[in-house]
């Protein structure tokens, strides 16, 4: 690749992740071209020099903001170094994460906009959801959670629904207290279903 092929790859992939995280802070709606262009420190005619359309900008910045686990899970040089399913809970369902939707995950800040969205977006959304529904098969299967392979997707899709859910509540309340409450209750009870007694 080309030094200026290399360039215009490194700014399409800051434009992703500057829209990837603005997204998940403000909403599929919230944040114009204008708006990020301007952040990445482009002109708006730039815009389409990397994008057809906002959608497929949409659609990547989707697919950057699913990552956070496969990313982890691929720098991990050993089995021991992957993170272990009631790590990936409890990061989960911590105040850092709740308190960050911008750096976290994008299924709990967008899962109902992305439901009304374009079919690209949610092709985008539906492929990463996949890939973390596999990860926390891998998982479970690494914790010594048995069944066959329908019975771990089956649980994974919980635990995974169960999370979000969670989350989205803990966000949602003007309580500090509750909202603690109800992360650390819902760590409890995902990880003892994650669990191979679960």
């Amino acid at each position: 690749m080309g030094r200026s092929q290399a360039a215009k790859a490194e700014t399409h992939d800051r434009i992703v992740q500057i829209a990837s995280e603005r997204l998940r802070a403000e909403g599929l709606a919230g944040v114009s071209v204008a708006e990020l262009m301007k952040e990445a420190g482009l002109t708006v005619g730039g815009f389409y020099k990397h994008f057809a359309t906002r959608e497929d900008l949409v659609a990547e910045a989707v697919a950057a903001g699913q990552g956070n686990w496969q990313a982890r899970m691929a720098q991990a040089a050993s089995e021991a170094e992957k993170p272990q399913i009631g790590e990936l809970i409890d990061r989960y369902l911590s105040p850092k994460h709740r308190d960050a939707p911008e750096a976290g995950c994008l299924a709990a800040t967008l899962v109902g906009e992305i439901a009304r969205s374009g079919k690209q977006t949610r092709a985008s959304f539906t492929e990463g959801l996949a890939k973390s529904f596999n990860l926390l098969v891998d998982r479970l299967r690494a914790a010594g959670t048995t069944g066959d392979d329908a019975a771990l997707r089956a649980k994974a899709i919980t635990v995974y629904s169960a999370l979000i859910g969670a989350i989205g509540m803990a966000r949602a309340v003007d309580d500090p207290a509750l909202s603690l409450e109800i992360m650390e209750s819902a760590a409890a009870q995902i990880k003892a279903l994650a669990t191979p007694e679960g």
